[in-house]
Formats: structure tokens, C-alpha cells, sequence
């Protein structure tokens, strides 16, 4: 949230104001040049020679308009900083009936509500519009979660889509538009460049110049589902509270229909992997990531060990967002195979009245570690069929690099690895339903962590 105190704009409006009348006082009350001439004769006298008073006039008419103008813009200033001081007191009477959710999880009244920007990363596409208009139908409070665009790219058609949704959102716009340095290898690759120069731009601004604590990143092809902020809203104090946590993420990278439980909207999972799409970090991340911010490739570079540093993400069964741009720089890299089967939620979790403590670590990995490996094991070929003897969920074990990827693949999920990490993995373990039971692609129970080299 933006902290800037009454009294520093009263100062400036006051500053403003005085130097316009010393200006107008200052050359209104000049004096004007006087010549002196003599009669060339004995009669004497002194002539005044005022040829100069429509130049004198004139001079005087632009200046007086000159300093209208400045009135009339200072006005308009005046009238801007009142507006936002009027905005920001609604803010303040929000905020003490606002429900959040206290440390525990539960829902209830705080003293202090929550204010989560909502940041839009928006270049060329003018379906930004489809959105922006969900963000807008779904956000429950327009001062508790305001939209910023950020806008890279200079294009014209997309700038005029977004204009269309002001006041209702903002638009910031990335000034650093020169040519941009790539590796002559990686020629291809500059939009890659180009997103990582923005992205690092409009996280400082949010965070360094706007001041905000937290922010919910989203790109501008993706749909939300309708508990998107509801979800945000209750994971946020987790985040807070949990240093062994680094974002919370609304996507699920295998949460395509056949391998999700569609009855399970409410289930979130702890993840070694980075997920994006949609997803929250706070201020004291950024801080800690902005003075080593790449050049290219943010995403891969936040999920090496460096900066993961160990760190989990939240992330849910059912995705609460889903991708539709499958053109972009990534030229459709796993969009028909897997992106456009991504389920988005439609049921409304009330997560700000449900306790989330047990997503905390300490709460978390003795449950499901148990959970996991006294699950019985079963083959492929035995879940496929449906050989299992048993309700509930079992687990299906790899030992090996070339075990997980033949797997993963005849089960349908992402088999790709980021920094050693499977997509989704917590301690290297995959969760994911089949026909709607719990499986568990696991690794042996002598596990040693992830290895660098099966990326």
C-alpha cells in the first residue's frame, strides 16, 4: 500500500501555489524601461518614451496566460490529490470490517484489512481484455485488490484495450523500450530477454515505489476461476507466517481432467517446484531477488537451488487458473499436449474461513510422508486395469530418471524437469488422482534429494 502522509501533499500544494505568486508578483511589478531624450535645443525637458508599451502588454497578456495555465493544472493536481486522499479514507473505513484470516487459518474480523494489488503483465495481445474483464466480475473489492497493467512493448492496439478499462484499472507502462542485448547463440530468444527486463521493472515498481507488502502476478492470457482472490485472500497470512514458503501459486501443472479429483476443490498441496501462472509473492522476496535479477529466463532461474534455497510454494488440486494464449514466445511449448486440458475451479472454496495450518511445514511433512510410503505399491499396468485390492490411495514407485519419465508418460503428466525438479514434486514425490483415487509417483525411501543432472 502506497504511504504517503496528508501532510506531505498539503506541503507540496502549498509550495506550488506560492511559487506561482512570486512568479506573477515578481514580473508583474517589474519596472518598465524608461528613455530619457533631450530636445537637442535650449528649451530643456525630458521626454519618456513609451514605443515600447505593446511590446510591454503583450509580454504581460502571455505571461498572465502562462500563469493560468499553471493554475488550471495545479487545480487539476489539487483536485487529483483529493480524490486519492478521499479513495484512500474509504480504504481506511473498509479495512476495520474487512474479513481476513488471523495466523491460525481461521477466519475472522482483523483490526487491519488486507490490501493485495493484482499485477497484469500485458504486451501485445489485445485479448488482454478477456482478463481484465474476469478480474474485474470476480474481485470482491475494488480498494482491497486494485489492477495495475503493466504494459511492455509499445503496441497501440493493446495500450487503447487497456485505456478502455480506466479508472477500473491502472496502467503503468515499461519506459525502457531500446534495443536489447541477446547473445548472438540466442537471437531467438529475445522475448525471453524482453520479459525478464519487464518483469524486473514493474516488481520494483510495485514494490519499491508503489510499497506495497504483497502482489498477486498474473499474465495477461489467462482465465481465473471465481474463488481466485478468495483463495489468494486465505493463503496469504500462511505465507506470512511460514518462512519455509515463497509463493503461493493457483496453478496446477498436471490439474488436467483425468488427473484431479474434481470432488477435491478445497486440497492444496506443499511443492518443491515453481509452478507461476498466477501466484503470490511478498515484498521481502523481491528484495532479497531484485539485486541478482537475470537477464533472461526469470522462471528457470527462481527454481534453481540458489534461490529456491529449500523454499515451497502452495499450490491447489484444481487449478484456479487456466492458460488460453498458446501463441507467445514459447511458441506453444506443451499447450496442445497439456495446457489447453488444464481444469480451472468452479466451485467456491471459502478458504479465508478454513484453517490452513496444516499446510505449514512442520504440520505438513510428517502427515504426508506417512501418507505416502505406507501406501501400498502397485505397477502401472495394476492401476490401469484396475487390479488394486484396496480403497484409497496407493503408490506407484520409480528408481531412476528414465523410470519417472516412462511413467509420467503413460499416466498423462508433465515429465520434464526444472533444476532436477518433476513439476509438481514435493521431496520427489508426485500427487495427482487416478479415476479419482490418490497416487503417489514416488521415489525409494532412501531418497537422497534431487539431482542437477536430470534436467
Amino acid at each position: 500500500m502506497m504511504r504517503i502522509k496528508r501532510t506531505s501533499y498539503c506541503f507540496i500544494a502549498t509550495f506550488i501555489l506560492s511559487w506561482i505568486f512570486l512568479l506573477y508578483f515578481t514580473f508583474a511589478n517589474r519596472p518598465v524601461n524608461v528613455t530619457v531624450a533631450g530636445n537637442g535645443g535650449g528649451g530643456g525637458g525630458v521626454v519618456v518614451d513609451l514605443g515600447n508599451e505593446g511590446i510591454i502588454d503583450n509580454n504581460l497578456q502571455k505571461l498572465e496566460e502562462g500563469i493560468d495555465r499553471e493554475f488550471k493544472r495545479n487545480k487539476d493536481m489539487l483536485n487529483n490529490l483529493h480524490r486519492y486522499l478521499d479513495s484512500r479514507k474509504r480504504v481506511a473505513e473498509k479495512e476495520e470490517m474487512m474479513v481476513v484470516v488471523d495466523g491460525n487459518g481461521n477466519g475472522g474480523k482483523a483490526k487491519k484489512g488486507i490490501v493485495i494489488p493484482v499485477l497484469v503483465f500485458a504486451c501485445n495481445r489485445v485479448s488482454v481484455s478477456r482478463c481484465l474483464d474476469q478480474l474485474i466480475q470476480y474481485r470482491p473489492d475494488p480498494d482491497q485488490f486494485p489492477i495495475i497493467v503493466s504494459q511492455d512493448c509499445e503496441h497501440p492496439e493493446t495500450t487503447e484495450v487497456i485505456n478502455r478499462y480506466v479508472p477500473q484499472v491502472s496502467l503503468i507502462r515499461q519506459p525502457d523500450q531500446k534495443e536489447i542485448e541477446v547473445p548472438p547463440k540466442e537471437k531467438k530468444f529475445k522475448g525471453y530477454f524482453k520479459i525478464a527486463r519487464h518483469y524486473g521493472w514493474a516488481l520494483s515498481e510495485i514494490f519499491f515505489n508503489f510499497n506495497f507488502d504483497a502482489v498477486i502476478i498474473v499474465e495477461d492470457d489467462l482465465d481465473i476461476a471465481p474463488d481466485f482472490f478468495e483463495y489468494f485472500l486465505g493463503t496469504y497470512p500462511l505465507l506470512q507466517k511460514d518462512p519455509t514458503l515463497w509463493c503461493i501459486s493457483a496453478w496446477n501443472d498436471n490439474g488436467k481432467t483425468g488427473l484431479i479429483d474434481p470432488k477435491a476443490a478445497d486440497v492444496l498441496y506443499r511443492t518443491d517446484f515453481f509452478p507461476g501462472l498466477g501466484w503470490m509473492m511478498l515484498k521481502s522476496l523481491w528484495t532479497e531477488l531484485q539485486p541478482k535479477w537475470p537477464k533472461s529466463y526469470w522462471d528457470d532461474w527462481i527454481r534453481q537451488p540458489q534461490q529456491r534455497k529449500e523454499r515451497a510454494c502452495i499450490r491447489p488440486e484444481i487449478s484456479r487458473t487456466r492458460t488460453f494464449g498458446k501463441i507467445g514466445v514459447s511458441n506453444g511449448l506443451f499447450f496442445e499436449k497439456h495446457l489447453k486440458y488444464i481444469k480451472l475451479n468452479e466451485q467456491f472454496v471459502p478458504f479465508t474461513k478454513t484453517n490452513l495450518s496444516n499446510l505449514t511445514r512442520d504440520a505438513y511433512d510428517d502427515q504426508f510422508m506417512r501418507k505416502v510410503y505406507q501406501s501400498p505399491v502397485v505397477s502401472y499396468q495394476e492401476l490401469k486395469e484396475g487390479r488394486v485390492a484396496r480403497d484409497g490411495p496407493v503408490r506407484i514407485v520409480y528408481y531412476n530418471k528414465d523410470a519417472f519419465k516412462r511413467t509420467a508418460k503413460l499416466l498423462g503428466l508433465m515429465d520434464d524437469f526444472r533444476s532436477g525438479v518433476p513439476r509438481t514434486a514435493y521431496r520427489g514425490v508426485i500427487s495427482f488422482s487416478y479415476k479419482e483415487r490418490p497416487v503417489f509417483l514416488a521415489p525409494n525411501l532412501n531418497w537422497k534429494g534431487y539431482d542437477l543432472g536430470w534436467s
